[in-house]
């Protein structure tokens, strides 16, 4: 019986050393040298505080910054997911309703966009469409009293266009363009 078991125990260990440890930290070596700021994170650092991260949405509530989308989980990155409602879910129905009401009370538009009331699949989108950053230009000119036309400008610089010109549509990254407001109109947000 240890003979057959032994050479099956053999290529157990030998496949959990090389699947289990060589293959991941070859692949970690590679992309720390290839790509680091990718490999850790793609963290945003001000004054040697990490701040945040390009990758994983965040809740900003003051009417100074740009809102990301809503969030199924409470923007909490430890618990990522969808709340798993279908297209013919009441719920579902009721809670974007709501959202779309709450959308057109705070900006006064009444086409709101997709994504200002549909959360992602991971609860975690750090990007927005270019028209939801647009539209809530205005509120951000207002609440740090700077040219509207200014804001619109940190968008437009913000906003990246479908990956090699085809893939996924244009977004904005909301802690970018909040950063990029901040620098250019700093104060004036509770």
């Amino acid at each position: 019986m240890l003979a057959i078991f032994r050479p099956a125990l053999a290529i157990l260990a030998l496949m959990t050393l090389l699947t289990g440890v060589a293959y991941p930290l070859a692949i970690t070596g590679v992309a720390q040298v290839a790509m680091p700021v990718r490999a850790n994170g793609s963290l945003i650092e001000q004054g040697g505080t990490v701040i945040g991260s390009v990758l994983i949405g965040q809740d900003f509530t003051s009417p100074g910054y740009f809102h990301p989308r809503p969030s199924a989980v409470g923007y909490d990155a430890a618990s990522a997911g969808a709340s798993n409602l279908g297209p013919t879910s009441a719920e579902l129905l009721v809670t974007v309703e709501e959202r779309a009401e709450a959308w057109r009370r705070e900006t006064g538009e009444s086409d709101v966009p997709l994504d200002a009331v549909t959360a992602s699949a991971s609860g975690l989108d750090p990007d927005i469409s270019p028209e939801n950053a647009r539209v809530q230009a205005v509120r951000v000119a207002e609440a740090r009293g700077a040219p509207r036309d200014e804001i619109v400008r940190i968008v437009e610089a913000a906003t990246t266009g479908p990956w090699l010109g085809i893939f996924g549509p244009a977004h904005v990254n909301v802690l970018e363009a909040n950063l990029a407001v901040d620098a250019a109109f700093p104060g004036g947000v509770e």
